[in-house]
């Protein structure tokens, strides 16, 4: 038998004082409430209720055991309600993954941003430049950069697109000379980001010309994030590839210069990734819708401002 049905059933009975109000109450026949309390009271080895003809009384067994149903079935009704409210109102925590770069400079902006409308959600944020396994590893959701993405069986919403730029340091210029083409990167020390979606030996630009390859077979410095690469070019230690999301600080302070403006690398959609889209939590639904509207903004505001330094550069 359904052990909450039973308690539901006895607890109808000890507060209706009968079998046949209890029935009413539960929408039910008076024989299959009989029938639903033998049968707790077979499974328990315990008799419950003495009946009389006139009237039903129950033993000291079960007051005791009222006393526990009634606590039991308080909290599966509290658990029900919890969990339906997290369909509708965002709280709790939110345990998210993001690459690097687009962590460091979007998504902690836009965790402060969300969190003035939803205090009650806390976020767990883990930065790396790998894409997790979110059901191994219990994410909530990824924010990943990709070509395209494979089919995981996941919820991928894209919240735009960028690219990376190379850079240098003034001070470098100044020792160095600036190169003028793809080919000239060969007499300068080329840094290499190291990640799963930058190539290491080749880098392959989009350029007015179309696609250009340039083997970079020696480096001087290797590293994993753009952030560090970041300070290894302001230290002027050679040219390096750098995320829009990276480079635009040290534009703006004039700490980067844009190297070979016209050029470009691949672009990347950025992708927000979450396991389902059935029964989806109210903290992520809002999550993703925020990032959906504030993600773009950032990306073109940062646009602008590489956009500005290449047409500097023109001139």
């Amino acid at each position: 038998m359904d052990i909450f049905q039973g308690m539901r059933f006895f607890i109808a009975v000890a507060q209706c004082g009968t079998f046949t109000a209890a029935a009413e109450v539960l929408e039910t026949t008076t024989t299959n409430v009989s029938k639903v309390i033998s049968s707790l009271e077979g499974r328990l080895q315990t008799r419950l209720i003495n009946r009389t003809t006139r009237r039903l009384a129950l033993t000291e067994a079960g007051v005791r055991y009222l006393q526990r149903c009634e606590k039991i079935l308080g909290e599966v009704r509290e658990a029900d309600e919890e969990a339906g409210t997290a369909q509708i109102m965002p709280s709790g925590r939110l345990k998210i993954h993001s690459v690097s770069a687009i962590g460091n400079h979007y998504v902690i902006d836009a965790i402060a941003r969300y969190r003035e409308a939803h205090p009650s959600v806390m976020f767990d944020l883990t930065l790396t430049n790998r894409l997790p396994d979110l059901l191994e590893e219990g994410y909530d959701m990824s924010i990943v950069l990709a070509r395209d993405l494979s089919d995981s069986g996941f919820v991928a919403q894209r919240l735009g697109i960028t690219y990376s730029i190379l850079c240098a340091s003034p001070t470098y210029l100044k020792k160095r000379g600036i190169p003028e083409s793809p080919g000239e990167l060969a007499a300068h020390d080329c840094l290499k980001l190291v990640n799963t979606v930058m190539p290491v030996e080749n880098w392959v630009f989009a350029g007015p010309d179309g696609e250009e390859t340039i083997n970079i077979p020696i480096s001087p410095f290797h590293v994993n994030t753009a952030d560090a690469m970041t300070v290894a070019i302001s230290n002027g230690m050679g040219i390096g590839i750098q995320p829009v999301a990276s480079a635009v600080d040290g534009l703006r302070a004039g700490t980067l210069v844009r190297i070979l403006p016209e050029y470009h690398f691949e672009e990347l959609s950025l992708f927000a990734i979450y396991p389902s889209r059935k029964f989806v939590d109210a903290k992520i639904k809002t999550w993703v819708e925020f990032l959906k509207q504030v993600i773009p903004a950032l990306l073109a505001a940062d646009q602008k401002i590489v956009d500005a330094r290449r047409d500097n550069n023109k001139e």
